[in-house]
């Protein structure tokens, strides 16, 4: 069992230099997936990345979201698929199986449906639950700052820092912190990552 995300950049054609966003998603992928030939760049805005723990993929997701809207203007659409792959491909761009159906038929239906997270698996039960939990969370995260963005990233790659140290990070105050995080909704954004790895985690124990 695994989770594939597939997603593009939304108004990618409207920043004068796309290494703005290229290189920050770039680096984030790098970091946080296990191997090089897991994910993928393609179509000059569109990208592809297998997570091979599933519970772990909407916290990716969030770190996507977040690294992509530090940038004035731009937002991202993500299908995430979990299921099963067939073997194991040279690359992501050769792979096949259900999880890679899942991700790549939902996100064709993101645009029209007007939905920027979605989740589809082999129980509708549980993604009926769990995309009801994203769209209510994407009240907050569709509508992120750049400065509430910048702070959620932060604090998701710095869980054991204080507001104080991550105020240091970035030059800015203990209360402007807490006030950033708590416009940001990054308590309910880490509450929904929390349920939703609870979830996966019981899905994976029965599958």
């Amino acid at each position: 069992m695994t989770s594939v995300i597939t997603g593009d950049i939304v108004n990618s054609r409207g920043v004068s230099d796309p290494q703005k966003w290229l290189k920050p998603l770039k680096k984030l992928l790098a970091d946080r997936v296990e191997d090089e030939l897991k994910w993928e760049i393609f179509r000059g805005d569109s990208f592809q990345a297998e997570i091979t723990d599933p519970a772990k993929a909407f916290e990716m997701i969030v770190l996507i979201k977040s690294t992509i809207k530090m940038i004035k203007g731009l937002d991202v659409r993500m299908a995430l698929g979990i299921g099963v792959k067939e073997g194991e491909p040279v690359n992501i761009a050769e792979a096949r199986g259900e999880v890679y159906l899942h991700s790549g038929a939902l996100f064709e239906s993101l645009k029209q449906e007007k939905l920027s997270i979605a989740l589809k698996s082999n129980d509708p039960e549980m993604d009926e639950e769990l995309n009801l939990m994203f769209q209510l969370g994407c009240i907050a995260m569709d509508n992120w700052t750049p400065n509430s963005a910048e702070i959620v990233r932060l604090s998701i790659l710095n869980p054991t820092l204080s507001q104080t140290e991550l105020g240091m990070l970035i030059g800015i105050r203990q209360n402007t912190v807490s006030e950033r995080q708590k416009r940001a909704y990054l308590d309910e954004v880490l509450a929904i990552r929390d349920h939703y790895k609870k979830r996966i985690d019981h899905f994976i124990d029965k599958n």
